[in-house]
């Protein structure tokens, strides 16, 4: 019987190299659609959630979404060996079928369910980060059971140059019970970059008068230490701030380091008038301190350092009664808390960025999306990936909901409802040389020439940008050549002449004066004519 086993990148990358492209088909029954005034809305410019197995969605997306996704939130199985996930990743070996039925689900006896966890991870890490911008993140919900072996795979596929953080987020106040010794009371978001283009946005909150503890002259201020403390704190780190001043005995006062030496001003005292310098007198010697007034504050911004522990944040059993709230009944045994999720996304987008889950579960991530543009008047748009049946009747109908409004809902903004839109797609029919051959399920020419420029180039184009209304096959222009793309969904077109290049095409092509890559079934040229016109030509579907 045949096993499976974590044989490297080049096996499991190029295994995920077989799964086909699949086109997104919006059903428009199950979306929630925005009322544009009945002018169509391009698909790339809609909040979506998909129907299917993840790995073939992601696929999908790659044409349109590569290297657009600013932020990517997952909660993949935590393979705890209680959960009875399936590993499938569309084989099409009948025998390693046929071994995978016999061995699914993935519970605490398999002997093998880490392995086949790190298989199902591999490809889908790859792919996640084909579609991460280069100022990206990547953020994944993980526990005890396979962290190591997730930052392990995260070094591999992202680098470990690239770790942002292993946050600890405190998931159930006061711990449980799921342990024979701690009382386990935490989980893990661990944090990827694409790149060091990425930059971590801090928080900001308003500051109070907790901040100001102080009070001078009526007003609200805080004391800050005129003398230098911590690095560059002594005389010959600056001398030209080492000199004295009077204190109020009337004695010239020079700054001191904290270990007695001769110290430096952290700010010169001189620049200050009576109303800005307080002084205390502490053990028979005077000290110094700057004032600072709340309402001088050219901005009542505190910036908050975002720390590795999430302990203010909701819990598991806070997850729970959100969503008991939304359907009024229990319908998931475990799920992660809208702020979680919210915190993430605030950290690492701006407002018009695009945020990817493709294991959306309870559909959580739509709703922390739609949650912080509602909170900061953000224009975010969500991706969400869901392969179960409970797609629509849980993940989607969530969206549908929030976005209406929830009458029982504690907080005021979800009660009138969060507002927003969303497509809800499934996957079409393969697009792959077979079917081409076969001729029983031909894509749409937008979607083949999204398809062909992204496997070609490495282009994303959105589906606005790709030309469908020429007659010369045209559809797509980069900075250095035009791609074309002779063909039409039918097979009695596909068998003509007229769906080959010809010398008259290759004329009017050539017009254009610019480098040309031609996709079609069939050429009545030469190559080396053709790249005498500035021409390549590329075999449908072959190609």
């Amino acid at each position: 019987m045949p096993t499976l086993e974590f044989k490297g990148k080049h096996h499991i990358y190029a295994h995920h190299l077989t799964v086909p492209h699949r086109p997104l088909h919006v059903d428009e029954s199950r979306s929630v659609l925005p009322d544009n005034d009945g002018e169509p809305i391009a698909l790339t410019d809609q909040n979506l959630i998909i129907h299917g197995d993840n790995l073939h969605a992601l696929k999908a997306l790659l044409p349109h979404y590569g290297g657009r996704v600013k932020c990517i939130y997952i909660d993949p199985p935590y393979n705890t060996g209680n959960e009875g996930w399936v590993y499938n990743d569309n084989v099409n070996s009948p025998m390693m079928k046929k071994w995978l039925e016999e061995n699914s689900p993935v519970d605490s006896d398999d002997l093998e369910r880490h392995d086949k966890w790190l298989c199902m991870m591999w490809p889908r890490l790859h792919l996640l980060r084909e579609l991460l911008a280069d100022d990206g993140a990547i953020f994944i919900s993980i526990d005890d059971n396979e962290v190591h072996h997730l930052r392990m795979l995260m070094d591999e596929v992202f680098g470990e140059e690239n770790l942002v953080a292993n946050v600890i987020w405190r998931k159930k106040a006061g711990g449980g019970q799921d342990s024979g010794y701690y009382a386990r009371e935490h989980e893990y978001v661990v944090c990827y970059r694409k790149t060091d283009s990425f930059a971590l946005r801090y928080r900001t909150v308003e500051r109070t008068e907790r901040d100001f503890p102080q009070q001078k002259n009526g007003r609200y201020c805080r004391f800050m230490k005129l003398e230098k403390w911590g690095a560059n704190a002594y005389r010959e780190d600056r001398p030209t701030m080492y000199y004295a001043i009077t204190d109020p005995d009337g004695k010239d006062f020079f700054p001191r380091a904290p270990d007695g030496r001769e110290g430096n001003w952290r700010k010169r005292p001189t620049s200050l008038d009576d109303n800005h310098i307080h002084w205390q007198k502490r053990k028979g010697r005077w000290t110094p301190y700057e004032v600072q007034y709340l309402d001088e504050l050219r901005s009542n911004q505190r910036i908050l350092k975002e720390r590795t522990i999430h302990y203010d944040l909701a819990t598991t059993t806070d997850a729970t009664r959100e969503l008991q709230n939304i359907f009024g009944s229990k319908v998931f045994d475990t799920t992660k808390p809208v702020e979680l999720v919210l915190r993430q996304v605030l950290l690492s987008t701006h407002p018009d960025s695009i945020v990817l889950d493709s294991f959306a579960g309870s559909g959580t991530t739509a709703h922390a999306v739609l949650a912080l543009n509602k909170q900061d008047g953000g224009n975010r748009r969500f991706i969400l990936v869901e392969c179960e049946d409970y797609a629509d009747t849980i993940t989607a109908e969530r969206v549908r909901r929030v976005i209406k409004g929830v009458p029982s809902a504690r907080d005021k903004q979800l009660r009138e409802g969060l507002g927003g839109s969303f497509a809800y797609c499934t996957l079409g029919d393969p697009i792959d040389a077979n079917s081409l051959l076969k001729g029983d399920t031909l894509p749409s020419f937008a979607d083949l020439a999204a398809y062909l420029l992204y496997t070609a180039t490495g282009i994303s184009a959105a589906p606005q940008d790709i030309a469908t209304d020429r007659d010369d096959g045209f559809f797509y222009a980069s900075g250095e050549r035009d791609y074309y793309l002779i063909y039409e969904p039918d097979t009695e077109f596909l068998r003509s002449h007229d769906a080959a290049l010809n010398l008259d095409r290759a004329i009017e092509i050539e017009s254009k004066q610019r480098p040309a890559v031609v996709f079609a079934a069939a050429k009545y040229m030469g190559q080396r004519e053709l790249t005498d016109m500035q021409i390549t030509f590329c075999q449908l579907p072959y190609e």
